[in-house]
């Protein structure tokens, strides 16, 4: 029997609503979609309450009519703005004549770590491990069975700020929708966009969006570190406004235009609400532009350099979002501030395989794991606490 589902995502610049249903050669095809322009957010609130209602209706609207099906369920994306990531690493003495690791002791081991983080404010929606040892034993995903004296995990959670789960439960009720679950889109993005291999050996996700960047490292199943910065491609697109002196439509157009390093034209050309071609000097566009990408890469290696993450050269680093990784020569420009490779990350759906759409197809691949979790009763490792009535607990 197919699954189905719809689940929204809030980004920066757009609300993405994705409805989608499981098959026999992927987890989920994207049936239908809509996509709506809005103002979005910043420092945690709304940065135009009262427009955001009408794109989440018009949303949901084209996803309806792409999927012909009316949407009465959804699951919520929350933004990297709206939550927090903990971890905290668990010993636990193994009892016994001759100690073997059973699923009470990994159950044990998350009620230790839940007790570790019960002082801290808002709602946990994800709680994953980063890894298990036995005794001095190599990490594992898989400790049940394994003979030993002491097992010790780190555990990770994901916790959401309670505005923005109570402010998004009032607007669907408002539109008659029932909200099946919370689940964090960083979360998601990371665990469908970074390879299970590079995961093991801990990697980074890099999403510049419109308004702001995501920095998100994984180990394991794991979201281990997690950092908001408030730059993006709406900060480039701004500084050529007011360094060239044009409307932001143009500028847009001309930093779309232009290409980092030696290949591509010399001269950048956009066209004007009145329909004139103007051109611009490429060396001039650099003069502004490339400041604002070097303070964006210095903010994202001081982020690494401060998060505790050990990353070696075995750890791959993936941009994505559409701030920078749809510009000419992007990644590779920030491969050079940063003095590591990045690579871009495999497209993974048929439809909406542009990286500015990687936040809503994790979101949505998140809630079809849930759902098979759900049904093969697996929550041993309980990835998503989605229980709508479970989130207002504390």
């Amino acid at each position: 029997m197919k699954s189905q589902a719809c689940a929204i995502d809030f980004g920066t610049s757009k609300v993405v609503t994705l409805v989608a249903e499981s098959s026999g050669y992927h987890r989920c095809d994207i049936v239908g979609a809509g996509i709506a322009s809005y103002d979005g957010f910043t420092d945690g609130y709304w940065n135009v309450p009262e427009t955001v209602d009408d794109a989440i209706i018009k949303s949901l609207k084209q996803a309806e009519q792409q999927s012909h099906r009316r949407i009465r369920e959804i699951h919520v994306g929350v933004p990297g703005e709206f939550c927090r990531v903990y971890v905290t690493e668990i010993q636990l003495q193994l009892q016994g004549a001759d100690p073997t690791v059973t699923p009470a002791d990994i159950e044990r081991v998350f009620q230790m770590a839940d007790a570790e983080i019960q002082p801290v404010r808002g709602v946990m929606i994800h709680r994953s491990p980063a890894w298990f040892i036995v005794d001095e034993g190599k990490k594992t995903m898989e400790p049940v069975g394994l003979k030993g004296s002491t097992l010790r995990s780190l555990v990770s959670f994901v916790v959401t700020d309670e505005f923005f789960l109570k402010d998004i439960t009032k607007r669907m009720e408002r539109l008659n929708l029932e909200v099946v679950g919370f689940f964090s889109s960083p979360m998601g993005e990371a665990l469908l966009f970074l390879p299970q291999e590079d995961r093991d050996r801990t990697s980074v996700l890099i999403d510049v969006g419109y308004l702001s960047l995501e920095i998100m490292a994984v180990e394991g199943d794991a979201l281990i570190f997690h950092k908001v910065v408030p730059m993006g491609g709406a900060h480039i697109t701004v500084d050529l406004t007011y360094g060239l002196e044009l409307p932001m439509a143009l500028a847009e157009q001309v930093k779309r235009g232009y290409s980092f390093g030696h290949g591509g034209s010399d001269v950048i050309e956009a066209v004007s609400d009145n329909g004139r071609v103007q051109s611009f000097a490429k060396e001039d566009v650099g003069r502004v532009l490339e400041p604002r990408v070097d303070e964006i890469a210095d903010a994202i290696k001081d982020a690494l350099d401060k998060s505790g993450v050990r990353l070696g050269s075995w750890s791959n680093v993936y941009l994505t979002g559409g701030g920078l990784a749809l510009m000419r020569g992007g990644r590779e420009y920030l491969a050079r501030q940063l003095e590591r490779p990045i690579r871009a990350p495999a497209p993974k759906a048929a439809k909406l395989n542009s990286p500015i759409y990687s936040s809503a197809l994790g979101l949505i691949d998140l809630v079809f794991e849930t759902i098979e979790q759900q049904e093969e009763g697996s929550g041993l490792f309980d990835k998503a606490r989605s229980s709508v009535k479970n989130l207002f607990r504390r």
